[in-house]
């Protein structure tokens, strides 16, 4: 039984020995490691498996193909990092060490949940749940020892009880409830008396333009194209515009074309499989409003996936705008699919990385910056307090033998001795005098005292303001500081992933650039989405913090709650503000000939590609 480490170390292992088409590795020839690329997998039939590679120069063109052993292949570097497969194990399972899949998800795949032939003897399925054979056992020992202990207890109080029954009985028979400790999976927690009262979860709105089985291809293309419109020298457009471009039946939709354009770009670039295809084409490089549904053709021939060849013939005749919006989605998911593989954007995404460790590092450094200065403070607090002390202590050691202030450490001489005590009574006479005087001074004395004192408390009491004011604005510095790091790592997100999951699995996914949030079944067949504020409030006021996937859900909505919030506030200022416009172009008089104010909806027909390469 392996820990998640081992686990996602075993995965990354195997994955690294599976190689696939289009795999960028180094291969071993002629005593070199060359770049090179998967073509093709060969099936020699004694059990080895090997593969056609193409050897590539530095400008990623093909030099010659060749014929190598699996051992001769070398990585670049790992399909998958240990981060992404652990949380991709952890999504996976329900249970760890041993580590059990979800049932549907084991289902979907038609991989088997029977327990392997090593874990019988340790455990066993009971209710759909994997039980611990030796806990199990440890437990029933345990209550039978109970069970006897009470027995002989009350057999005890019998004997010597002649009066009336214990009331108590009845309860040591009935085994203690041991208290639940929460989170636990959400599917076992049931209520109680101590629970919050749980609004009812609002529904969410379904009214989506394209097909429910496209929408997470549709929420998928469009992240892309937003997430990397520098990249791809693409304007950013909103998820509305993008869906009512998908649903409109205009063939050359600037939009559409701008986005199939940008993609095929990226694919051109990187001089792979597509590249060399157009090569051998013989087609230009630069792609036009007119010719750009050839070069979706000459793709689609490429991938040779069977639902999508057979819209060839309606892409050429002209007709893209009659394709369902099931196709159009498909190509393009298509096409971003391929985009991730090229160096152009996994160079993009490597340079984020090392942006947000750079970010990562800063920050830490500035917390245990400020905790080394904290920490010198008190040192340096606790010093000056302990000087104060072996000051006091001195003083009063002085105080309680005057002649050795005056004189030194006593050496015990007899010559020595006899100046002391000359020394001492003459002292004692200086000292009496001395108090006299005192005696006589002691109202100006007094009032100097009085003045001085007062004054260090008014120096104490500005130097404590001056710090008080020197903490809070290093605090909201500090405030400051954490807010701009917050910003810049989301500036450099890699990717979108979900808030979280509700007890029954459904995902919740919100994009910061559409303000909405997104809930996608667990079955991914149905979405719906929340638009106002006070759906989210329901949405919250409803999670069950005792389990851990609402719990873990309402931690993450609490944290991006004023993002989340002010986006859909503007949302709904925006929405209003096109309602009242349609309405004013609905209620235009018949008798002004004015030009007619142009409707949002659409303006996505407007569209225009201002990073668009020349």
């Amino acid at each position: 039984m392996l820990s998640l480490r081992d686990l996602a170390d075993l995965v990354t292992k195997k994955l690294q020995e599976d190689l696939f088409v289009g795999a960028e590795l180094y291969g071993k020839k002629d005593d070199g490691l060359y770049p090179c690329r998967v073509l093709k997998i060969v099936e020699n039939g004694v059990g080895k498996m090997q593969y056609e590679v193409a050897l590539l120069r530095e400008n990623k063109k093909i030099t010659e193909n060749a014929i190598l052993h699996g051992e001769d292949l070398v990585w670049k570097k790992t399909p998958f990092n240990r981060k992404i497969l652990k949380s991709f194990i952890r999504e996976s399972t329900c249970r760890s060490i041993p580590w059990v899949l979800h049932e549907k998800l084991a289902q979907k795949h038609g991989i088997s949940t029977d327990l392997p032939e090593e874990l019988r003897s340790k455990f066993f399925l009971q209710g759909g749940q994997l039980v611990n054979r030796t806990k199990k056992r440890k437990n029933e020992n345990r209550n039978n020892v109970g069970e006897a202990n009470g027995e002989s207890g009350k057999s005890k109080r019998n004997k010597g009880e002649t009066g009336k029954p214990d009331a108590s009985k009845e309860e040591n028979n009935q085994p203690e409830d041991e208290p639940v400790k929460y989170p636990i999976d959400d599917l076992l927690v049931k209520p109680g008396p101590d629970d919050p009262l749980f609004t009812d979860r609002p529904s969410p709105s379904r009214d989506f333009n394209v097909p429910m089985d496209c929408i997470g291809d549709l929420l998928m293309v469009w992240d892309f194209c937003s997430s990397f419109s520098r990249v791809l020298n693409l304007w950013p457009f909103s998820l509305e515009d993008f869906e009512n471009a998908i649903c409109h039946k205009d063939s050359n939709l600037v939009l559409i074309v701008e986005t199939h354009s940008a993609l095929l770009r990226i694919l051109i670039k990187d001089d792979g499989e597509y590249s060399l295809a157009l090569q051998n084409k013989k087609r230009k490089s630069k792609i036009s409003l007119i010719t750009w549904t050839e070069y979706v053709c000459d793709f689609l021939e490429m991938i040779n996936v069977t639902e999508l060849c057979s819209c060839m013939t309606t892409i050429k005749r002209g007709h893209y705008g009659l394709l369902d919006a099931n196709a159009k989605l498909g190509i393009l998911r298509e096409l971003v699919c391929h985009a991730l593989e090229t160096d152009l954007i996994r160079g993009k995404l490597d340079d984020l990385i090392e942006q947000r460790r750079a970010l990562g590092a800063t920050v830490r450094g500035e917390a245990l910056e400020y905790a080394r200065k904290k920490r010198e403070e008190k040192e340096q607090l606790k010093g000056e307090s302990n000087g104060l002390v072996v000051k006091e202590n001195s003083m009063e050691s002085t105080g309680s033998n005057p002649h050795m202030a005056e004189n030194g450490e006593e050496n015990g001489d007899m010559v020595e001795e006899k100046y002391l005590f000359c020394n001492r009574s003459r002292k004692q006479l200086n000292g009496q005098s001395k108090k006299g005087e005192k005696q006589k001074l002691d109202p100006k004395v007094e009032a100097e005292n009085i003045t001085n004192s007062n004054e260090k408390e008014a120096q104490k009491q500005l130097t404590g303001e001056k710090k008080e004011d020197q903490e809070k604005k290093s605090k909201e510095k500090r405030e400051q500081r954490k807010e701009y790091f917050k910003r810049e790592m989301e500036k450099r997100s890699i990717r979108t992933n979900p808030l979280g999951k509700d007890r029954d699995y459904n995902r919740y996914w919100w994009f910061r650039r559409d303000g909405r949030i997104f809930v996608e079944s667990s079955d991914s067949k149905q979405w719906g989405y929340y638009c106002a504020k006070e759906e989210v409030d329901a949405l919250m006021s409803s999670l069950n913090p005792k389990g851990e996937r609402e719990r873990a859900l309402q931690q993450q909505l609490e944290k991006f709650y004023p993002r989340i919030s002010l986006e859909l506030q503007k949302r709904s200022k925006d929405l209003a503000q096109k309602i009242a416009l349609e309405e004013a172009v609905l209620r235009r008089s018949t008798r002004v000939r004015a030009p007619p104010r142009e409707n949002p909806a659409n303006a996505f027909l407007k569209y225009v590609n201002k990073w668009k390469e020349d």
